[in-house]
């Protein structure tokens, strides 16, 4: 049995062959490696594939002893710490149980140079979304999570080319970009960088009636704008969100589109622990480093 651990925005999901559950990551604060019985006996679990914050400090798919600091540069940054992520990673590692940390994509990254205009493009469960997508739809898939942000993703020919990451582009219901009244109360001090992001999102901005709508609407420019790099790519959406917007996604982008719930990431996550615990030396471009 192998097991996906998803760190999403507000939830812990945990998915495996056999099953799926999430915890609030708050709640994931009093995570024991015993709770991964509720997908399977623990001593049946042949590998995990996990996934930590931003994980910018790796570049590869790396096994969890070869970490340091969790695979992140630093803790402060955008996004909202709680400790259940952390909780559930220093189990994991504790365990003895075979595992891998999935990297984010960032400047490290093997990724279309034009990207690395940012310093960080996705965090690491998108990586799984995009592995479950190309799993299902071939090597050729723009994928945008879409929940209380949007982050998108392109993989070309079975290789990851580059991301938008929250911060960017798109907004969701909570995150976004910094615009020019964020930007105005940063430097006022009214906010933090970080408290800004987190009241970027629509939610904050707009009206009920208009926030579903325009979500949509970036959703559909950010896959319309990583398709100018493949054409022929398909769209995928994923998050809470993806069932909501994807009538309004189809008729802006005027193709079809593959719609996948919350558990696209940690299903992935769990598809990529046994590629790889299989022999697979690759995922969707990034290297896959065992070594200790």
């Amino acid at each position: 049995m192998f097991i996906g651990i998803d760190h999403g925005t507000t939830a812990m999901r945990f998915a495996g062959e056999k099953g799926e559950f999430k915890i609030a990551r708050e709640a994931a604060l009093e995570f024991s490696i015993a709770d991964l019985s509720r997908i399977c006996p623990v001593d049946e679990i042949e590998g995990i594939a996990l996934c930590y914050s931003m994980g910018d400090n790796i570049a590869e798919v790396t096994d969890i002893r070869k970490v340091h600091n969790r695979g992140i540069v630093s803790r402060d940054g955008a996004g909202k710490h709680i400790g259940g992520g952390t909780r559930v990673f220093d189990a994991v590692a504790e365990s003895g149980i075979p595992a891998v940390v999935i990297p984010g994509l960032h400047r490290g990254s093997p990724t279309d140079p034009r990207f690395k205009a940012y310093s960080h493009q996705t965090s690491p469960e998108k990586i799984g979304i995009a592995y479950e997508a190309c799993h299902a739809l071939g090597g050729d898939v723009v994928v945008s999570d879409v929940s209380s942000n949007t982050v998108s993703l392109l993989v070309s020919a079975g290789r990851l080319v580059g991301a938008f990451d929250a911060c960017i582009f798109a907004p969701g219901t909570v995150h976004g970009a910094l615009d020019v009244d964020a930007i105005r109360k940063v430097d006022a001090g009214e906010w933090t960088a970080n408290e800004a992001f987190q009241h970027a999102g629509v939610n904050f901005s707009l009206p009920e009636n208009e926030r579903v709508r325009t979500i949509a609407m970036f959703a559909a420019m950010e896959c319309a704008a990583l398709r100018l790099l493949n054409r022929s790519a398909k769209v995928a959406l994923a998050g809470s969100l993806a069932p909501v917007i994807a009538l309004e996604v189809r008729a802006l982008l005027g193709c079809d589109v593959a719609v996948y719930d919350e558990w696209c990431a940690s299903r992935g996550l769990a598809r990529i622990a046994r590629d790889i615990f299989a022999g697979k030396v690759e995922i969707l471009g990034l290297a896959v480093n065992l070594q200790v």
